[in-house]
Order: C-alpha cells, then structure tokens, then sequence
C-alpha cells in the first residue's frame, strides 16, 4: 500500500477512488521505489521490441496498479558480433539498468525511469516504472517528422542525453529507446549494454553542449560516492572506466569553453 509519509492527501486519494481512477496522483521518487519493490505481479507478457527478453509486468498493491518492465539477463561473452563489429569481454547485464538509474539521480537529470533491484522467478533482476502518457519514440518522432513544441528545451534534453551516454558507455542506444512523454520530455531507457571498462569516449564527436549543473556534478562524482551508491551493480574496474570517461567529457567541455555550456531549471522528479 502507498505509506503513510506520501505527498498525495488523503482525501485526493480518496477522490481519484470515487472516480474510479489514480491517474491524477503523484507519487515521489520513494513512493515508486516502494511500489516497485513490494507490489503483487498480476500478470506479464513479452515485450516484443528489443533482444533482452523484457517482461512487461502489471503489478498492484491493492490502491495502486501500474506497470513495470522487467529484464533479467545477465550475460558475459568473451567475444561478441555486433553489427559494428568484434566486441570483447561483452556484458548484458539487468545490474546495469539499476546502476545508470542511480547514476541519473547522482547526476540530477531524472531521465531514467526509477528502478529497483528484485527477484523475479527466483532471479535477480531490474523492475523499471512503466513510462506514464508516452506519446511516441524518438524512432516515431523522426519518422513521422515531428517538431518539438520548444526546440531549445528539446535540443537540451538531446545533449544530457548524448552526454549521459558518453558517460556510462552506451553500447546500444537507440531511437526505440528514447520515448517521450505528454510533456516532451526524455526518458532514456534500457541501459543492459553500458558501463564498460574503458576510459575513452565512445561518441565524443556527440558532445556539443552541456548544462552547468551537470558539469559540477560530474565534477562532484567520486570513487567513494560511486562505490557506495553504483558499487553492488558495478565492478571496480567499471566504476574505474566510468570516471575516467567522465574525465574526458570534462575535458571537451573545458576546451569548448563558456559558448558550449548553459543553464537550464532543473528537471522535476
């Protein structure tokens, strides 16, 4: 059930009741991670977009119903074909999908949907929030020559984006896995093919601009703060590579100078 510290009344909760509906309430970052971690799967299915063998699950807690996805590999190829070619000491892992959404909320830019670490038949895995009022992909968006309604705040999520991927290796970032909400904003998804050992950038020539406030907190990451808080999901030798490709991202930015970074309000949970 939602706990007793939550920022939704309850007479709204009793209101949304009446109205046969819960879509109006909001619920916290915790309250998310609470449901994610407790509620009863009702029922899953097979999500037939991606390779990872993602389980889209509906779970309830008795008020609350909603959905989740759900991932479970957790592979390791000492060589592996990918169409651009040979990759060595490959890893999928669900462990990664935990890590980068940990990562997200270090770094302050809440574009990865909450998600928790949970058995799931007898097996460790990923539960992320079911993205709410999707309106369609990137792949979508593109395809269908869609304009976004504030292109400069659109052209500044798109640079997070290019930044965070930078930071955490993403070896299998795509247009199917970059929805996009009511709101036009961004949510980075499916995060199983990242955080690779190696210090240099994979994209750099993506890096064209980056908010302030991300610049200070990439500068703020540590080995003791990544440890402690992406250290259960990431090796040392991970965690090592990550710093390390966010000590190139400074680097560009610093020799791009003042013309390549903005400020922009932070983005709400």
């Amino acid at each position: 059930m939602i706990g007793p510290n939550h920022n939704v009344s309850r007479r709204h909760l009793l209101a949304c009741l009446a109205a046969g509906s819960l879509q109006n309430i909001t619920l916290s970052v915790a309250q998310k991670e609470a449901f994610l971690l407790t509620a009863r799967i009702v029922n899953t299915r097979s999500v037939s977009k991606g390779v990872t063998g993602t389980v889209k699950a509906t779970l309830t807690d008795g008020t609350l119903t909603h959905d989740a996805s759900i991932q479970v590999i957790d592979e390791f190829k000492s060589r592996f074909e990918t169409p651009f070619g040979s990759e060595m000491n490959f890893k999928d892992s669900w462990k990664f999908n935990v890590a980068a959404y940990k990562l997200d909320r270090l770094l302050g830019l809440n574009m990865v949907p909450v998600t928790v670490e949970r058995l799931f038949h007898n097996s460790g895995g990923s539960f992320t929030w079911w993205v709410d009022d999707v309106l369609m992909d990137e792949g979508d968006r593109r395809k269908k020559k869609i304009r976004a309604p504030d292109l400069d705040n659109w052209n500044r999520q798109k640079h997070s984006v290019h930044v965070f991927d930078q930071l955490i290796f993403n070896m299998d970032r795509n247009l199917g896995n970059l929805l996009i909400d009511k709101n036009w904003q961004i949510w980075m998804i499916d995060h199983s093919r990242c955080f690779r050992t190696l210090t240099s950038l994979r994209e750099p020539k993506y890096l064209e601009q980056c908010d302030r406030q991300l610049i200070e907190k990439l500068r703020g990451l540590t080995h003791d703060i990544l440890r402690k808080e992406l250290g259960r999901y990431l090796t040392a030798q991970e965690i090592s590579g990550l710093l390390g490709r966010r000590d190139r991202i400074l680097e560009i930015f610093e020799a791009k100078g003042p013309s390549a970074v903005y400020s922009s309000p932070a983005r709400p949970d």
